[in-house]
């Protein structure tokens, strides 16, 4: 069982209590009624299904109810990080800090 961190409770609970949110900052467009279908689409469901390193939405659904990110290795399903709703993606040097 995986072990994930809840930015705002600040413990390490088991996955059960989590959903999967889909991949983080997808920035939703300015004024969705002037996109294309094509754009549309592309925003609803192209997503970068990375190998490796993985930006993620998750909700601790039976525990504080908030939306946050983490940083996820796909290859090792190991969580790296995990941070607030609403902070920018973490840089290399985060992501160096977090792994040892």
């Amino acid at each position: 069982m995986l072990l994930i961190r809840c930015p705002y409770c600040a413990a390490e609970r088991p996955e059960l209590e989590f959903t999967y949110g889909g991949e983080a900052h997808i920035v939703r467009p300015q004024n969705p009624s002037s996109t294309t279908d094509d754009e549309w689409r592309d925003f609803l469901y192209i997503r970068s299904n990375a190998r490796g390193i993985h930006y993620e939405r998750w909700r601790h659904m039976h525990g504080c109810g908030r939306f946050f990110n983490a940083v996820r290795d796909t290859v090792t399903d190991k969580f790296v990080m995990t941070y607030k709703a609403g902070l920018p993606r973490p840089d290399q040097a985060e992501l160096e800090a977090a792994r040892s």
